[in-house]
């Protein structure tokens, strides 16, 4: 009798335990020394896993819960065009046409900080709506065995086309918005004149027009490919996988994915204050390092970070002509270039 009464206790002791322990683990995160951790809520066209490791780190940082909400361009845009007072939503960390639109229907407020005002005017909003908190340009990505064999290394678009011989990977315009661009964006600095006359230029160079924007780097990096036309992310990441490859910047100008934040109109005094640090910290060299860390490889705007005043390549020529096309014009220009380039 005396073992069963003792293996009741036990039994018992345990299953209070574990519900202590399930008890503990459900409010884990929401409080910190019995008082709740404040949250944000944001709408993201970031990927899931690098919206994560940002969530994460400022959370350890700072106990601020970050609940990113990753959404579709279209369905994002849909949703700042509601009402505010129907969204319960904090702030918009998104690319450069989500911001310049949400900005346009009046979804954010404006908000200029010290780091904010060190950013330059090219990477953000005239009137404070949103700011820009990184960018990702394109970039040439050469292999360095073929490098060792030409006789001169192009540093022009022009001059790409000029190589004898060379073979060019590149993320088809119609698989990924970040290589739309670079199309869209050279119609808006040189005209659609000359911009299709350069693609007809490399087009019959192109091995392949890939369906993701890390495998132009890849063939690049394994040989399958001389140079690769790829956002500097993947370039960087292909480096400290250990591929042979060189990195440079077009001395004519090239294309750019901006990423920036806005904050929602309507919030509290208190939920502003957390929105707007939240904000500041994303300009941040630990937001930075914490991408970094996670082989997100991207170029802050603020110049007053070590990351910017290291970067070797921040006096890269970027286009000053920014691509504002509609979505019907959009269409239109990846629609010729399917027709007259792509498929001829």
């Amino acid at each position: 009798m005396r073992r069963y009464t003792t293996l009741f206790v036990m039994a018992f002791v345990l299953t209070i335990a574990a519900l202590a322990g399930s008890s503990f683990l459900a409010g884990a995160g929401h409080k910190e020394n019995g008082k709740p951790l404040a949250e944000l809520t944001v709408y993201t066209t970031l990927p899931a896993n690098m919206a994560a490791v940002l969530a994460d780190e400022y959370e350890q940082a700072t106990k601020v819960r970050v609940n990113f909400i990753p959404l579709g361009k279209n369905d994002l845009l849909k949703r700042l065009a509601s009402p505010p007072e129907a969204q319960k939503i904090d702030l918009t960390v998104a690319d450069e046409e989500v911001l310049r639109q949400g900005a346009a229907v009046g979804a954010f407020q404006p908000y200029i900080s010290e780091p904010g005002d060190a950013v330059a005017d090219t990477f953000k909003d005239a009137n404070g709506y949103w700011t820009g908190i990184w960018y990702d340009p394109v970039v040439f990505c050469l292999n360095r065995d073929y490098l060792k064999s030409l006789t001169y290394i192009p540093h022009t678009w022009t001059e790409l086309t000029t190589v004898p011989g060379v073979r060019i990977a590149v993320t088809d315009f119609m698989a990924a918005d970040a290589a739309a661009n670079l199309l869209y964006s050279m119609i808006a600095q040189y005209g659609d004149t000359a911009a299709y006359d350069i693609w007809r230029q490399i087009h019959p160079h192109v091995v392949q027009y890939t369906k993701f924007l890390a495998n132009p780097v890849r063939q690049t990096g394994m040989g399958e490919a001389d140079v690769s036309l790829a956002v500097q992310s993947e370039a960087l990441r292909g480096l400290n996988s250990g591929y042979p490859l060189k990195i440079i910047y077009p001395t004519d100008g090239t294309a750019y994915m901006l990423t920036g934040t806005a904050i929602m109109q309507g919030l509290s005094p208190e939920k502003l204050a957390i929105a707007q640090n939240f904000a500041d910290w994303l300009l941040s060299d630990d937001a930075q390092l914490t991408l970094q860390r996670h082989e997100f490889y991207f170029l802050t705007v603020n110049p007053a970070t070590l990351a910017y005043k290291t970067f070797a390549g921040k006096n890269i020529v970027l286009y000053s002509e920014r691509a504002y096309f509609t979505p019907e014009e959009r269409r239109e220009l990846i629609d010729r270039w399917v027709k007259y380039i792509r498929f001829q």
